[in-house]
């Protein structure tokens, strides 16, 4: 028996016992939420010059010109109600009062096509300090909420020059009222905003919820941003192998047991300690875990587990953290009818990036 070589930054460990997520329960202080609206790891070092537009796809290469002048144009200092600044921050004299056009860029686009990369590429060429521009997923930002008060959270973020929102979905009534009222009182401010989703503005909410309940809200948002749309096709897997088949019990185990800092978990298991912990956790999870090694991975039963698994699958990805499983393979999850429901943009991307993190898992097991 050979073993593979370890994927990037791992080392074998002498047999020393895995990790196990499901004996963790972390606890996430507010300043550490806020403090950690930066791109993930995965997004540390990317840039407009390092995201390869398809030529195949003339919508990529535009979004990037977009954002690149988005982008210059949030210079200069700070003012309320946008002064200056003009449509997209384009530099267009304006009477210090909150623009009637949008505030903000909304890429909208299906799943690996770049909309991530190409956020945070805004974030890092935006010319302001760190600490005056914010990037969370949607979920982080309700997340926020719920730990500081809408008050505080409002306070928080006014003082920004840009607030990036990744994965953006509206999930439910709540939601929707929440983010429409918070983003409104930000632009008031004169923060610039951004975010990405596999659905359009309008769209938002639709097949979720009673959207056509609460339209005039959905309406509200929609109006803060101008739609971008990135056409193309799932980057993670253009032109790559595909993922690879499921491992034994045993191997996962032995991947576990000789990777440093891996963690070993029935995925059913884990699946059921999802339920306990909040997903604005979910990344404190995963703290100091090198490799997820999952055994007996299982459909998911119900609507409810499903969504915590996107939220993991997100963390892990961002994280690049790489995933080696037993059982079914990871596009056979969710069955055929969420698949085909308001939330399958969310499962076709925790399908994308499950695959993407398998890939990178496959050199920490042993070939027989």
């Amino acid at each position: 028996m050979s073993s593979s070589p370890s994927a990037p930054g791992l080392r074998p460990s002498t047999d020393a016992a895995p990790l196990s997520l499901c004996a963790r329960a972390p606890h996430v202080p507010a300043e550490r939420l806020v403090a950690e609206m930066v791109p993930p790891p995965r997004f540390d070092s990317v840039r407009f010059s390092t995201y390869i537009p398809d030529p195949n796809q003339p919508s990529q290469t535009d979004a990037v010109r977009v954002l690149e002048g988005f982008a210059a144009g949030l210079g200069g200092a700070h003012q309320a109600g946008g002064g200056k600044r003009g449509f997209l921050g384009f530099g267009r004299a304006r009477a210090p009062k909150t623009p009637a056009g949008p505030r903000g860029v909304y890429l909208d686009g299906g799943y690996g096509v770049g909309k991530t990369h190409l956020l945070a590429s805004l974030w890092h060429a935006t010319p302001a300090e760190p600490a005056l521009k914010a990037f969370g997923t949607f979920v982080e930002l309700t997340n926020l909420v719920g730990a500081l008060g809408f008050q505080q959270t409002v306070s928080t973020l006014s003082g920004h020059r840009l607030l990036c929102i990744d994965e953006f979905e509206l999930d439910d009534p709540g939601d929707t009222v929440l983010v429409s009222t918070l983003l409104g009182r930000l632009v008031e401010a004169g923060v610039a905003l951004a975010a990405t989703s596999n659905t359009l503005p309008g769209k938002l909410g639709e097949g979720r919820f009673a959207a056509a309940d609460f339209l005039r809200e959905i309406q509200g948002l929609s109006a803060h941003f101008r739609p971008l749309r990135i056409d193309g096709e799932d980057y993670r897997h253009r032109g790559l192998p595909e993922a690879p088949a499921p491992f034994s019990d045993e191997q996962v185990t032995r991947a576990a047991h000789t990777t440093e800092g891996a963690s070993l978990d029935g995925f059913p298991s884990l699946l059921d300690h999802l339920a306990k912990v909040h997903p604005s956790r979910y990344g404190a999870l995963t703290d100091g875990v090198r490799a997820v090694c999952l055994t007996d991975v299982q459909p998911v039963p119900d609507q409810a587990t499903a969504l915590r698994l996107v939220v993991l699958a997100d963390r892990l990805y961002d994280r690049e953290v790489p995933v080696v499983a037993s059982g079914l393979p990871f596009d056979m999850l969710f069955s055929e009818e969420m698949l085909n429901g308001g939330y399958r943009k969310k499962y076709f991307r925790a399908i994308s990036r499950l695959t993407a993190l398998a890939r990178d898992g496959k050199s920490l097991v042993a070939v027989d």
